[in-house]
């Protein structure tokens, strides 16, 4: 008998439905991909994109079906350390760096694997049997885990692509949209206590690093009116921005000179023209696009040069509550940043297009509990060395995203879409 407050059919229903379009969605992005490009790994910190496919199925094998199902057959026992990620909880782990070795199994059997715990996700979801409230929580956590594995797919395979030296292309068809850019605009937002993070009292998801909900302080500051664009990141390298070590942190400096940087990533110049590597292959730089795959450590030389500095995760959030969360997700189909033409809101482009990198360290909240079992992996055991991102990407599912989501990343990282609001201290 539990203690939890069972969750009725309708409810079972919607997270039924939305599970089948979680699921279709993800098989939907490796429709382009060969069998190869599902088994290539172009750098530790990426994974293949068939490992994609296995682990989010993994999650929902190991932690809905086989406590739901007495009589639950795995599909691959093998598959329990071959497809863990980082649940120490729950076992061994194929390591990280060696996941483009895994030649086998392959993809259809991958895919066959899907397919067999989905019919148990099924018969999980649509029996006439209700389940418990803290396993339907969990059924959530697993969608919203399957949409940042989404993400981290068009990530990666835009990674493997740009090291090919032909330059495949993911997709023929996606959109293309080059308006012009309005004029960067300062907003000002007085000091005051505010309060950030997650409301629990209501009924919309959110994972545990978004709450509690608590007040904070901020002086008085300005933020930009949109994103930093190609054109203002070019008039940063041209004036030797990646030669000046004065702009730059201590640890920027080093990677500057270690990896040669002297763009951002997927930049490339050719006959003294700028070119940048996209989902839909090598194009000219657009330069009324939002910049991005900068570092934090780009992003903040970047803001240092410009006279300004990055904004915190709270002024961030500040100015996004009275935003409407809408803008350039990957159901819009461009799989890239693109301009804006200004005027439609006070302050553009928070959602979609790039994630913003903040100032903030990513740590927890005050008064904030790990959750118990394995979803206490989830999220606290990573806040040591990451930067907080907010605002979602031009590969994120706008289903996805809210103004109190938090994403995180190590400084050096470049390869997720990544991008620049400018803030100031009020004068």
């Amino acid at each position: 008998m539990t203690t939890a407050i069972d969750v009725l059919t309708d409810e079972k229903q919607d997270l039924l439905q939305r599970f089948r379009a979680v699921r279709d969605c993800t098989l939907k992005l490796v429709e382009p991909l060969s069998a190869e490009d599902c088994t290539t790994q172009s750098m530790p910190d990426a994974s293949p994109a068939k490992w994609h496919l296995a682990h989010t199925t993994w999650f929902f094998e190991r932690l809905i079906v086989e406590p739901s199902v007495a009589d639950y057959q795995r599909f691959d026992p093998t598959f329990h350390v071959l497809f863990n990620s980082y649940y120490n909880s729950l076992g061994k782990q194929h390591p990280r760096p060696r996941r483009g070795i895994l030649s086998r199994p392959s993809l259809d059997h991958v895919l066959a694997y899907r397919h067999h715990v989905d019919q148990y996700m099924q018969s999980v979801l649509d029996g006439e049997s209700s389940i418990a409230s803290d396993m339907a929580t969990t059924v959530e956590v697993g969608l919203n885990h399957e949409q940042q594995h989404q993400e981290l797919l068009l990530m990666d395979i835009k990674h493997l692509l740009s090291c090919n030296p032909l330059k495949p292309v993911y997709s023929n068809t996606l959109r293309s949209h080059r308006p012009q850019t309005s004029q960067l605009e300062w907003t000002a937002f007085p000091e005051g206590l505010k309060w950030i993070g997650h409301d629990t009292s209501h009924r919309n998801f959110a994972f545990d690093n978004e709450t509690p909900r608590h007040r904070v302080f901020t002086e008085a500051f300005d933020i930009a009116n949109r994103l930093t664009t190609n054109r203002e990141y070019l008039a940063f390298i041209d004036d030797g921005g990646y030669e000046r070590p004065e702009l730059w942190l201590s640890d920027g400096w080093a990677a500057v000179q270690t990896d040669m940087w002297v763009a951002p990533l997927y930049w490339q110049r050719a006959g003294g023209v700028w070119q940048e590597f996209t989902l839909g292959g090598q194009q000219a730089l657009d330069l009324d696009a939002p910049v991005c795959h900068v570092s934090y450590y780009e992003a903040d030389a970047f803001a240092r040069w410009s006279g300004a500095r990055l904004p915190s995760e709270a002024e961030w959030e500040i100015t996004s509550e009275s935003v409407v969360a809408d803008g350039n997700f990957v159901e819009d189909d461009y799989l890239r940043p693109v301009g804006i033409v200004g005027g439609q809101q006070r302050i553009e482009q928070m959602f979609g297009d790039v994630w913003e990198w903040t100032k903030s360290g990513y740590e927890s909240y005050p008064g904030s509990r790990t959750p118990s079992g394995p979803l206490g992996e989830y999220n606290s055991k990573f806040m040591c060395g990451q930067l907080v991102l907010r605002g979602g990407s031009c590969v994120t599912p706008q289903s996805h995203i809210r103004n109190t989501y938090r994403n995180f990343f190590p400084p050096q990282a470049r390869w997720q879409f990544s991008g620049i609001r400018l803030c100031r201290d009020k004068a």
